[in-house]
C-alpha cells in the first residue's frame, strides 16, 4: 500500500504540473520530469525510485511507442527511411567522436571513452514522440525522419555495445536472460525485422479479425495490447529496445480498420497512469550528492550531449536536403537520451565498461540532456514555416498517408 500511497500523490503532482506547464508554453513532459526531481533523491527525497515505479515506467514507455507508431504513417516512414539512416549514422558517429574524445581529456581510458560515446550516441524517441504529437507535427515529414533514425539509431547502439562488450573478453551480449554470441544476435534482429514485416502485412490483421469475434468486452483493444506487449517482449528479447518492439506494432495495428477504436481505448490506459511514471521516473534518477566534485565534466558532457546529436543528425538532414529549419528540428527530436541512454550505461557498467565513480555522472547528464531537448524541438517546431506544412499537405493529397 506504501506504493499506492507514493502513486497517487505523483499522478496528483504530474497532472497539476503538466497544467501549469501547458499554461506557461513549455511541453507538458518537463514538469512531469521535475516532480521527479523535486520529490526524489535530488531534493525532497520523499519517494524512490523502487521496482513497482521502474515496472510501470516501462509499461508506460511501450504504451506511449505503441501509440506513436498507431499515429504514424507508414508510406511517410518508408519515403524518408534514406534520409533517416543518413541521420542515424551521422547522428551516432558525432557524439562517439566528441564525447570519446573529451572523456580521453579527461584521463579516461581509450575503452572507457569510446564507451561513453557509444552511450550518448542512444536517442530516446519517447520523449520527442510525446512533444511532437503535443504540437502536432508526428505525421510531417520531420517526424518520420525523426521516428526513422530513432529506430535505426537504437540497431546501431545495440551492435557497437554488443561490439564493445564482446572485446572486454566477454563471451556474447546478455539479451532475454541468456547469453548469446555477438553473430547470434545479429541473427535474432534480422530475424525480428522480418518478423514484424510478416505482422504488418499478414499476422496482425488477421488476428485482430479473430479479436473482434471473441465474445469479450474491449475484446479488440485487448488484442492489440497483446500484440504490443508480445513484439515489445520479442524485440528485448533481441537486444533491441522494448521500445522499438512496440512502435512496429503501432504500426501494424494502424493498417486495420481498428485503428482509431484502439488509438481512443489505449490513449486513457497509458495517460492516466504508466505515460506519467515513466517520465516521473527519469527525474527520479536525479541526483545531485557528489555534483560538486564533478560539476565541469557534468557541464562539459551535457553540452556535448545536446551539440553532437544537434549537429550531427542535422547535418544529415541537410546533405538530404531538408532546409535548415527542418534541419534544426529532426537535430532537436534526436537529442534526448532517457530510457535509452539509461539502458546502454546500465548494460556498460555491469559489464565492467564503466567505472563506479563516473556511473552517476553519466546517468546526471543523460537527464540533463534529456531535460533540455523537449525546449529545443518546440523551439524548432515553432521556427517550420508555413511552405513546410504546405509540402506536407501535398505529400497527403498525392496519396502518401492513404495507408493509414
Amino acid at each position: 500500500m506504501t506504493f499506492i500511497g507514493a502513486l497517487c500523490l505523483l499522478l496528483v503532482l504530474t497532472t497539476l504540473a503538466g497544467h501549469l506547464s501547458n499554461r506557461i508554453g513549455i511541453p507538458s513532459v518537463i514538469g512531469q520530469i521535475l516532480v521527479g526531481i523535486i520529490v526524489g533523491p535530488a531534493l525532497l527525497n520523499w519517494i524512490q525510485l523502487n521496482n513497482m515505479i521502474n515496472l510501470f515506467s516501462q509499461i508506460g514507455v511501450i504504451i506511449l511507442m505503441f501509440i506513436g507508431g498507431l499515429e504514424s504513417n507508414l508510406k511517410l516512414l518508408r519515403k524518408y527511411l534514406r534520409p533517416a539512416i543518413i541521420v542515424a549514422v551521422i547522428g551516432v558517429i558525432f557524439p562517439v567522436v566528441m564525447i570519446g574524445a573529451a572523456c580521453i581529456a579527461f584521463s579516461f581510458s581509450p575503452l572507457e571513452a569510446i564507451f561513453i560515446g557509444v552511450v550518448f550516441s542512444a536517442t530516446s524517441v519517447s520523449i520527442s514522440v510525446e512533444v511532437l504529437r503535443d504540437y502536432k507535427s508526428l505525421d510531417t515529414k520531420e517526424g518520420a525522419t525523426i521516428l526513422g533514425a530513432a529506430v535505426a539509431d537504437d540497431i546501431i547502439g545495440v551492435i557497437l555495445l554488443s561490439i564493445m562488450i564482446s572485446l572486454m573478453g566477454s563471451q556474447g551480449v546478455k539479451t532475454g536472460g541468456s547469453s548469446t554470441s555477438l553473430a547470434l544476435v545479429f541473427i535474432e534482429q534480422i530475424a525480428f525485422f522480418v518478423l514484424t514485416y510478416l505482422m504488418v502485412k499478414w499476422i496482425v490483421p488477421y488476428v485482430m479479425r479473430i479479436g473482434e469475434r471473441l465474445l469479450m468486452a474491449s475484446s479488440v483493444t485487448i488484442t492489440s495490447m497483446v500484440i504490443c506487449l508480445g513484439m515489445a517482449y520479442i524485440a528485448e528479447v533481441v537486444g533491441l529496445s522494448g521500445a522499438v518492439g512496440a512502435f512496429f506494432a503501432g504500426i501494424a495495428v494502424a493498417h486495420t480498420p481498428y485503428r482509431e477504436t484502439i488509438e481512443n481505448h489505449m490513449e486513457p490506459i497509458g495517460y492516466a497512469v504508466f505515460v506519467p511514471m515513466f517520465f516521473v521516473s527519469i527525474g527520479l534518477n536525479m541526483s545531485f550528492a557528489h555534483i560538486g566534485d564533478s560539476i565541469l565534466f557534468v557541464g562539459i558532457l551535457t553540452f556535448l550531449a545536446c551539440i553532437s546529436k544537434l549537429f550531427g543528425c542535422g547535418l544529415g538532414a541537410i546533405l538530404n536536403g531538408f532546409n535548415l529549419n527542418s534541419s534544426y528540428m529532426i537535430g532537436s527530436g534526436m537529442i534526448s537520451r532517457g530510457e535509452m541512454g539509461l539502458i546502454t550505461a546500465q548494460i556498460g557498467f555491469s559489464s565492467g565498461l564503466l567505472s563506479d565513480a563516473y556511473y552517476s555522472d553519466l546517468i546526471l547528464v543523460i537527464i540533463l540532456s534529456t531535460l533540455i531537448a523537449p525546449f529545443l524541438l518546440k523551439h524548432a517546431i515553432h521556427l517550420l514555416p508555413a511552405d513546410d506544412k504546405a509540402d506536407l499537405s501535398l505529400d497527403m493529397e498525392n496519396g502518401v498517408s492513404g495507408d493509414r
